[in-house]
């Protein structure tokens, strides 16, 4: 997760555009990507022209799917919307129309009735359980006059208290009115439609 530093800034900086995104996600998919074009150019290169078709098939279906549940989910957050990019779409909401930002086992903003995941901003029940171990010892600390140790949240808790913070300041202003627009991310599923189909006929051949 990145987000603008917290010092002081100037009243225009306040708004500045916040990202944020799993850098275990980014490098898992560098990764898988790598091992994904090492093999499909080996095969491509070497094979025979069955295993270069399969192999091209194979790179069309991949790459887009790994790009999406990798390096593609990113939050942004300005002064007047939230754009949540998820694997298959991109959903672009106002800060009047987001009626609730939780974390459970995900991250979720309700808006009209509807949720719609934060895919970027994944939450650890382990990073969420070392807070909780932290803010019993920081209580029972308090409890016998010592001073407590500082309580560090988890990465999404604190990623969703900012966004709340910026719902509640900005909500009113007239930037932040509108409905809320859904746009499906063509350019991942046409080659990852076209590679799964590509595959499927030639696996049945």
């Amino acid at each position: 997760m990145t987000s603008p530093d917290n010092s002081p800034t100037s009243p225009a900086d306040t708004y500045a555009d916040r990202s944020y995104r799993s850098p275990a996600g980014l490098v898992g998919g560098v990764l898988l990507l790598a091992l994904i074009a090492w093999l499909g150019i080996d095969a491509l290169v070497n094979g025979d022209p069955r295993t270069r078709l399969l192999a091209a098939a194979g790179l069309l279906a991949g790459v887009p799917l790994i790009t999406a549940f990798t390096l593609r989910p990113v939050v942004r957050a300005n002064a007047e919307r939230l754009t949540v990019r998820n694997p298959f779409r991109t959903i672009t909401l106002p800060w009047a129309s987001v009626e609730d930002l939780r974390a459970s086992f995900s991250c979720e903003v309700f808006t009209g009735g509807k949720k719609y995941q934060l895919w970027a901003i994944p939450v650890s029940l382990r990073q969420r359980k070392r807070a909780n171990r932290m803010s019993a010892k920081a209580a029972g600390a308090a409890a016998r006059g010592e001073e407590p140790a500082e309580v560090r949240r988890a990465s999404a808790d604190r990623s969703l208290d900012e966004l709340r913070e910026l719902r509640e300041r900005n909500a009113g202003r007239e930037g932040a009115q509108g409905p809320v627009a859904v746009r499906w991310s063509y350019e991942i599923l046409v080659p990852l439609v076209v590679g799964v189909v590509g595959l499927v006929l030639l696996l049945a051949l």
